[in-house]
């Protein structure tokens, strides 16, 4: 369903079990970013209604969840600690359209949108499956029917204020693009992308 072609490698639950309070602290902060982003679509493109009225509820959703991670946090006598630069994020924008069309631009933000919650599925579902602390599994379990609707939002939206075909063949695009991007970042078990 998700479309990413390339899977996570398997031992990143391993690594990522073993580094709880930097997932837990790591994957706070990208709920945080997913709220704000959600109100960045809204306060850049206000006039597209479908859109706003389809991401308002999204922007509490991803607050909620952030709530959710400081308790798993606090459940286990853990403190949030800092952000981090967010390198999958980063490498990600820079396939972005710059300057062209602003249809195109905003295309690109939506299915950027997208992939992040698609790779935050996929991980959330291996931590679901993996993890040996079953409150985690159940936690990361309903977190990853979340973010499989969130993705699904985002290409809905993309393909309601563009034609199917042209969303499919740029979708396609940022699949190469991630799939490269998987190969080339380490494999750290500290961070959720």
């Amino acid at each position: 369903m998700l479309g990413l072609q390339l899977p996570t490698d398997p031992r990143w639950v391993s690594l990522a079990e073993m580094s709880i309070a930097d997932i837990l602290t790591d994957h706070a902060y990208c709920e945080l970013k997913a709220a704000t982003t959600c109100i960045s679509h809204i306060q850049l493109n206000p006039e597209k209604t479908f859109l706003v009225e389809k991401i308002a509820p999204v922007v509490n959703e991803e607050w909620e969840h952030f709530r959710m991670v400081l308790e798993e946090l606090k459940k286990r006598n853990l403190s949030l600690g800092y952000q981090r630069k967010d390198e999958y994020a980063n490498l990600l924008q820079g396939f972005a359209t710059k300057g062209g069309k602003s249809e195109e631009r905003f295309t690109d933000k939506l299915l950027m949108s997208a992939l992040i919650e698609a790779r935050s599925c996929e991980r959330f579902r291996l931590l679901s499956n993996e993890l040996s602390d079953e409150s985690l599994k159940v936690f990361y379990h309903k977190l990853m029917k979340a973010e499989a609707m969130h993705y699904k939002l985002f290409m809905d939206i993309a393909i309601y204020y563009s034609k199917q075909e042209t969303v499919k063949k740029r979708w396609f695009e940022w699949l190469e693009f991630e799939k490269e991007i998987m190969k080339k970042l380490e494999l750290r078990g500290d961070r959720i992308h």
